[in-house]
This record gives C-alpha cells, structure tokens and sequence, in this order.
C-alpha cells in the first residue's frame, strides 16, 4: 500500500500540471545542464546522442530529453512505475484523459476536507513524440542491466553520452558499484548529471542487506577516485511528491552537479 500510495503521488508530480513546479525545481536545472553540454550540436543532430536516465520512475525526464531531440533510454526497476508508466505512455488517447485522487490514503496535515478529496487530472500533455525519435523504457536493475554481463551481445562499455540522475544514487546498497557502473558506460568526455539527496534507501533495511552510506563529501571524493571530473557544483532546493495543499512540506537540500569522464591520455 505504501508503494500504490507514492505510485499516485508520482502521477502528480511528473504528469499533472500541478506537478509542473515540483518538475521544474529537479528536472529544469538537468535539462539545462544537458543543452549546455552539447550546446555545439545542432537540434537536428541531437538524436545521434544517446541519454540514459536510470531510475527514471514515471518517464517524464526521459520523455522530456527525447522531446528535445535527444536518443534517450529510461530504467526503472519497481513494477508500480512501470505498469503507470505504461498506462500513460500506450495508453492515453488525450490530455487529462485519466482522474485520480491521490491524496485520500492520507489523513494528516490537511487544512480542510477538500485537500484531500482533490481530483487530478493526468497527463498534462500528450505523450508522443515527433516521427523518428528514440525514445524506450528498459526495465530491471540498474547494475544487473548496465554492468555490461547482462547480455554479452549488448556491450554497454562507452555506449552513453550522457546519464541524468534525478534523486537516483542513493537507492544503491553499495555506491561504489553505481559509480563504476556509470563511469564505464559513459562515453570518453560524456557528462553525468545528477540531482538529489542522500537518502540512503537500504540504511536500517529489515532484510539484512548490506548497504553503505557516504557523507556528500566522500560520495564527490570516491567519484574523482573512479575518473570523473565534477564541475558546477550547486545547491538546489527541491521537494519530492508534496500535496502542494497540505499543512506539511518537506524540502530536500538537493546536490547537484555536472561531471565529465575523464579522457586518460
């Protein structure tokens, strides 16, 4: 129940117009990051340019960077995102075609009754896109998919020239294996953009998996140790899946980067 609940709260923040604030505190800065990177490459040629956003939830980031034109591959791995993803994507026929009521499992900090009956109305937008964009939803895990033993046909080595990591990196059990992973993959000189917190999912798990946590300080230093280049370090404030009439708003202090891989000579 508690993973239906985040599912429709999801709704809300990447395909309602309600959500466009909230989307645009995450998604706004990375999307800027990525056109300023290849700010050299004429429009009509982005699409020789491949995007990964792993962890990509509903698909509304990866729908976003394929909609300017870019190659792009979303992965997630919770089955609830991907069936609601799937909904919004095959099977809507027109804007704020599905009505949902996302906030009527939550009694606590509403100001009145209607804050929580609310309708919302999904997508926002029609989700297509122009003839000939790249655009597809992988599912699975992160590491199983993309640490290039999945599929030895299917090399992943160099094969990304951008990843986008929108509050992503810390649902890993072990870092060191996400950072790897990601600098690997990463084409030389591609960029890997990320924004979040350190909201480390597996810490005090109940299953007894092994996990570790880094400080932000030793996250940054064990990805200059892995090979990368970090650049345009900043602070964002940004909230995650917030009923925006509620009495109650928490607001992440949000990492954000752009790192380059570097090219060994």
């Amino acid at each position: 129940m508690d993973k239906l609940r985040s599912t429709l709260k999801q709704f809300v923040r990447d395909w309602s117009e309600e959500g466009k604030e909230e989307r645009e505190m995450s998604y706004g800065p990375m999307k800027e990051a990525l056109l300023s990177h290849f700010s050299d490459i004429p429009q009509e040629e982005r699409k020789n340019f491949r995007v990964l956003v792993p962890g990509a939830g509903l698909g509304r980031l990866a729908y976003d960077v394929a909609s300017l034109g870019f190659a792009c591959q979303g992965n997630e791995f919770s089955h609830y995102m991907l069936l609601a993803s799937f909904l919004i994507l095959n099977k809507t026929e027109r804007p704020n075609m599905h009505t949902i009521y996302p906030y009527v499992h939550t009694f606590s900090n509403l100001p009145d009754r209607s804050s929580m009956l609310r309708a919302v109305t999904i997508p926002d937008v029609m989700p297509t896109l122009p003839p000939g964009s790249a655009f597809s939803l992988v599912a699975g895990d992160f590491e199983e998919i993309y640490n290039g033993e999945s599929d030895p046909n299917e090399p992943q080595a160099g094969l990304w020239d951008a990843i986008l990591t929108c509050f992503f990196i810390d649902t890993a059990k072990n870092i060191v294996n996400y950072l790897r992973i990601i600098h690997n993959i990463l084409a030389p000189g591609g960029v890997w953009i990320n924004l979040g917190p350190l909201l480390w999912h597996w810490e005090n798990n109940n299953t007894n998996d092994p996990s570790v946590e880094l400080d932000l300080a030793e996250v940054k230093e064990l990805a200059r140790m892995v090979g990368f280049q970090i650049e345009n370090e900043r602070t964002i404030d940004a909230t995650y899946t917030t009923n925006s009439n509620g009495m109650l708003v928490y607001t992440y202090r949000t990492a954000f980067w752009t790192a380059r891989k570097k090219i060994l000579s």
